[in-house]
């Protein structure tokens, strides 16, 4: 089979090289006899077209001699009259005007007051004759008085092609311009050129079209002339010169045609055009004398394949006839040897695939015969040694991820799985619900009657909760003790609500354990995602915390979290005094969030935003502590500090940056009971932190705006003639009064969050941010929406031209450090770190 493969691809591409070679020779001998005729057709067109030149000088002279010096002696009527009498097509009468010459007279209407002076070296040639100069323009033909153009179109009619006379001995008052029209000058070359050669061989087989092409201008753009109203391509300017163009395939043409001038080689390559397949051959032709053009002809590849096949088609017939005896043969010997082999090897494939436990059945007693036996006692040793492995590898999963005493999913299965299960939740748009129970009186069991007893009815505990669940919405965990965690998939307020207060009644059912009756209650705390928050660790310790609170109250509830409800419980005093003395030792952190120019990718700011880690209450929400510091008198010297870290850190960048950022603080309403301070304040800071006034802006809420007084209005005008920009931080969610807010000095509109992030996929709900944007348009201020948070939503926004953006899309808010290692990444490999993911308060 290999020899006869062999010999039949040698004998296919030997026949394919005679045949390629046949084809060469018989492409040079047409190209040498176009290119032939080419030439000819030009030298005897210079021939012919001088000719014409001097014909139509005596046509002046005849002319000069019937017409009087002037032309306004001379009608339209008489030119035509005369132009049948010297035998021209034609005549015009030329006379120069203030700044231009221009067809006075003419047999040819089209001719009659026609400009001139945008036809380049013509009007050159034009004012030489009215100086009574000889014509030097270096193109037609130049005799005493008289100069003739070449054959060119007519500029005044398109249509025709005109070899033209021009006469001036200044005995007149204009130019004689007799001229030959179409038929009169293409004679010869209609007869004598390559088009009827070309015409001959294109009949011949094999031969599907020649062209001539024009490789200056092939491909460019057409050097269209536009002149007395008219466009035209000049027949010098022309792609193509001879033959037709009907197997276009432009931009691979024009790079073979320059490579085929500029290499002085024939170039080739073959294509499927007009649904043929055709090989495209250019040969570039340099002449003695005038401009080289190169003969492009295109070839019936198709011909060639069918010669092609039907030789392989015998051979391979040939070949199947020896073939099929080869086969007959070693058919015989396969059946006694290569089969049993063949199957022990696919069985032996089976096992290294993990397909264990099938025997081969063999019954030979030969070197086949033992190695199918050892085969099939591999597969069973295999096939036992992968059970074993499967069960313990199965056994350990289960182990790790579930609760030994109630089997159901333990702490380490939610510490791994939770980030998965809320990813799934944004995919899917469903809301989460934690909750997190804690048995009531279990304790006062646990110490009464032992850990045996203990462990039993948390036993029983475990079933009853998951009896009460939907299996496919949700999930138990237990976090430990009496404790359990339940995610809820899919399942809104109310129906989260539904579950809670079913479990609640499942719970407080008698328990008997080895006959004594126990009665226990249950607590149950609820969070909500997204609601509440987006960070994993922060939803458990809500559902923690509203468990908390509905123990307080009495036990035996559910409570869902909420801001409002949780600070009410902490312990007021004591956080007091822990914030006086925070701010005392400046333990108040600063982080920073960047803002956008998305447009252009650049970090053009941050929003200085403030947080309080405490050694006791841990992370406290600004939701919290700020009110305090505010009813406190703390808010003061908490802003001052804010500002002193933000404004320091931020001038301590910019040192090394070419753009300098900017940076935004909140004042609240408290600032502004004192505005001579206030505004001290913010001079000090800036200027003993070195932070020019252009790189600081102040946010400012709606509420400030109600109480529109002279002082704060005042206040704001002279922080803005400073330099700082005014922003107004949740615009449209307060109750300002548009009527006077363009009276107000104000830069820029901070479109809230709460508007940004109800803009869905479908674009529903985006009528409130699209008329803020176009507000600030219509006020001049700057526009910024914050809380971007999904790509659809920065799509959006650009869209309306709203280019200023910040959100967990691009960033939440940062340490210094962390803000740091950010800005390096992005604005070094435009590849930041990912920072998106949520934070407990934005304030």
């Amino acid at each position: 089979m290999f020899i006869l493969l062999a010999n039949n691809t040698f004998h296919y591409f030997w026949s394919k090289s005679q045949l390629l070679e046949y084809n060469e020779r018989e492409i040079s001998v047409i190209t040498n006899e176009v290119s032939f005729q080419v030439e000819k057709t030009r030298e005897g067109s210079l021939y012919v077209e001088n000719i014409l030149g001097r014909d139509l000088r005596i046509a002046s002279l005849a002319i000069k001699q019937s017409l009087p010096p002037t032309f306004q002696e001379i009608t339209n009527v008489q030119l035509k009259k005369l132009a049948k009498e010297v035998r021209v097509s034609h005549i015009t009468l030329l006379a120069k005007t203030p700044g231009d010459i221009i067809g006075v007279r003419s047999s040819d209407p089209e001719e009659i007051n026609m400009s001139t002076k945008g036809w380049g070296y013509w009007y050159e040639a034009y004012q030489q004759l009215l100086a009574l100069k000889p014509v030097n323009v270096g193109k037609g033909l130049t005799l005493p008085h008289y100069w003739s153009g070449p054959i060119e179109i007519a500029s005044s009619n398109p249509d025709h092609i005109d070899k033209w006379g021009y006469y001036f001995d200044g005995t007149t008052n204009y130019i004689i311009n007799p001229y030959f029209r179409d038929n009169e000058v293409l004679e010869f070359e209609e007869r004598f050129g390559p088009g009827k050669i070309i015409e001959a061989y294109t009949k011949e087989q094999g031969i599907l079209e020649i062209s001539v092409f024009n490789p200056k201008n092939f491909g460019k753009k057409s050097e269209v002339v536009h002149l007395n109203g008219n466009s035209y391509i000049r027949i010098s300017a022309r792609p193509i010169w001879y033959g037709s163009y009907r197997y276009r395939n432009i931009e691979t043409d024009t790079s073979y045609i320059k490579k085929a001038v500029n290499t002085k080689k024939v170039q080739s390559y073959n294509d499927t055009l007009n649904k043929k397949n055709v090989l495209k051959t250019f040969v570039p032709v340099f002449p003695k004398s005038g401009q080289p053009f190169v003969i492009g002809l295109v070839y019936n590849y198709g011909l060639i394949q069918d010669e092609l096949r039907h030789e392989l088609f015998m051979h391979i017939l040939l070949s199947l006839a020896i073939m099929l005896i080869v086969f007959v043969v070693s058919l015989i010997f396969s059946r006694s040897i290569t089969q049993p082999i063949s199957y022990i090897v696919e069985h032996v494939n089976e096992i290294a695939q993990g397909n264990f436990g099938r025997h081969l059945l063999l019954k030979r007693k030969d070197e086949l015969g033992l190695l199918t036996e050892n085969v099939n006692a591999m597969s069973t040793d295999l096939h036992q040694y992968v059970e074993d492995l499967q069960h313990s590898k199965a056994l350990i999963e289960y182990q790790a991820n579930h609760d030994p005493l109630t089997g159901v999913l333990n702490r380490r299965f939610l510490q791994e799985k939770l980030s998965s299960i809320l990813n799934q939740a944004v995919e899917n748009r469903e809301a989460v619900s934690v909750l997190f129970i804690d048995m009531d009186r279990f304790k006062q069991v646990n110490d009464s009657y032992g850990h045996t007893k203990g462990d039993e009815l948390l036993k029983v505990i475990a079933i009853r909760i998951n009896n009460s669940l939907d299996s496919e919405r949700s999930l138990i965990i237990r976090q430990g003790g009496d404790e359990f965690i339940i995610l809820l998939r899919n399942h809104d307020q109310d129906e989260t609500k539904a579950v809670a207060e079913k479990l609640i009644e499942t719970l407080k059912s008698p328990y008997t354990i080895e006959g004594n009756e126990f009665y226990l209650g249950a607590s149950i705390g609820i969070s909500r995602y997204p609601e509440q928050t987006r960070n994993m660790e922060t939803l458990i310790s809500y559902a923690d915390m509203a468990m908390y609170n509905a123990k307080k109250n009495g036990g035996n509830k559910a409570i869902f979290y909420s801001e409002k409800s949780m600070h009410s419980d902490v312990d007021r005093p004591r956080l007091e005094a822990h914030l006086r003395r925070a701010i005392e030792h400046k333990k108040i952190d600063v982080f920073y969030q960047p803002k956008m120019k998305v447009d252009t990718e650049v970090v053009f700011g941050v929003e200085a935003l403030i947080r309080w880690t405490d050694e006791e209450f841990g992370n406290v929400s600004p939701a919290i502590f700020i009110p305090i510091a505010e009813e406190t008198g703390f808010i003061q010297p908490l802003w001052e500090l804010v500002m002193e870290k933000a404004c320091e850190q931020v001038s301590k960048w910019n040192q090394s940056r070419s753009h300098p950022l900017s940076v935004s603080v909140n004042f609240s309403a408290r600032q502004f009971l004192e505005p001579e301070l206030m505004l001290q304040t913010v001079k000090k800071i800036l200027i003993d932190k070195n932070l020019p006034p252009q790189n600081f802006e102040i946010e400012i809420t709606e509420s400030i705006l109600l109480n529109n007084s002279a002082e704060i209005v005042q206040s704001l005008q002279t922080l803005q003639d400073q330099g700082i920009s005014i922003s107004i931080d949740d615009f449209g969610t307060g109750y300002s009064s548009l009527s006077y807010l363009k009276d107000l000095p104000i830069n820029t509109l901070k479109i809230d969050k709460s508007f940004i992030q109800n803009i869905n996929e479908d674009l529903k709900n985006t009528e409130i941010p699209e008329a803020i944007i176009s507000l600030a348009r219509g006020l001049h201020l700057d526009v910024i929406a914050e809380g971007v948070e999904k790509e659809h939503q920065k799509e959006f926004l650009l869209s309306k031209n709203c280019v200023l953006m910040q959100g967990y899309l691009f960033s939440k808010a940062l340490s210094s450090s962390d803000f740091e290692q950010f800005l390096s990444n992005y604005e070094g490999q435009k590849n930041p770190p990912d920072f998106r993911h949520t934070e407990k308060g934005s304030s």
